[in-house]
Parts: C-alpha cells; structure tokens; sequence
C-alpha cells in the first residue's frame, strides 16, 4: 500500500472522490531529466580553472545570490497519468 501525502488540507469535495486505495501496479517510472548534473559539471570546470573545491565555488555562488536577493524563477510543467 501506497500512501500520498500532501500539503493540502482535504475538503469534503475532494474526500468524496477519493478511493479508499489505489492500484499503482500498472504505473510506469518516469526518470527525473534534470538530475542537476550538468550544473554539477559546470561548476567542476570551474574548479579546474580556479583550484576551488566544487563544492566551495556552488556555496560562493549561493552566498551571492543571496547578497543581491535574487529571485528564484520557475516554470512548472502539468503533466497526467495515462490510463
């Protein structure tokens, strides 16, 4: 048995319609595109020219971003379940 959890508070709308369990066995794993790991190699590069740990360059660049209070933009992608 699967449980989902949300952030939401359930409304009687939305407790009306749901099943008590659901059936997940015909679900296909979907692999996550953006592991991050171009960004990772990106800052290794960085590394290399610099003699920085990787690590060191990414907090640096966080520290920054937070010193000129950048905002974070991000688009979201609706995506549905194939039946």
């Amino acid at each position: 048995m699967i449980r989902i959890i949300s952030a939401r508070k359930a409304t009687k709308k939305s407790l009306y319609f749901m099943k008590k369990e659901y059936d997940f066995s015909k679900m296909k794993e979907l692999k996550n595109p953006n592991t991050g790991k171009k960004h990772v190699d990106y800052f290794k590069g960085l590394a290399d020219e610099t003699g920085l740990p990787y690590q060191k360059l990414i907090d640096l660049y966080l520290l920054e971003c937070a010193k000129k209070r950048k905002k974070l933009t991000m688009k979201w992608v609706a995506w549905t379940l194939k039946r």
